[in-house]
């Protein structure tokens, strides 16, 4: 049993860290450019407006998937609970798996967001 709880902690660290993380970005932009904590990509550190864009988008977007995951792999896991340690292994490695592609699914949504909303020189895209 201490196996299967090691392997539910461990598979909601992802989630937590989307909600967390994307919470933070969202309501707490880091207020300038910088190339140490934040959404950094080239098109997001172009200029201030495309900075604050980019983190309010992955943000949301990191705390709505977090929360999501949260609430399907936590019954995925529970379902599982009485398996063996094998079954519970590969479940749990899936399920990561599935988190991790999600995680990074969402820089390619984040980009595309940011090339719609602005041209290749950082300036607003017309409404």
């Amino acid at each position: 049993m201490w196996f299967w709880w090691f392997l539910f902690v461990c598979n909601l660290v992802i989630p937590v860290s989307m909600i967390a993380g994307g919470r933070m970005m969202w309501k707490h932009c880091p207020k300038e450019i910088n190339k140490t904590v934040g959404y950094r990509t080239k098109r997001s550190m172009r200029n201030q407006d495309t900075w604050r864009f980019a983190h309010d988008c992955c943000g949301r977007l990191w705390w709505k998937i977090g929360w999501w995951m949260c609430f399907v792999s936590v019954p995925g896991q529970i379902f599982f609970r009485d398996s063996s340690e094998r079954v519970l292994g590969m479940v749990e490695g899936v399920i990561c798996m599935v988190q991790f592609v999600f995680l990074l699914g969402s820089v390619f949504l984040v980009e595309r967001a940011l090339k719609r909303a602005f041209f290749e020189d950082g300036s607003r895209r017309p409404v």
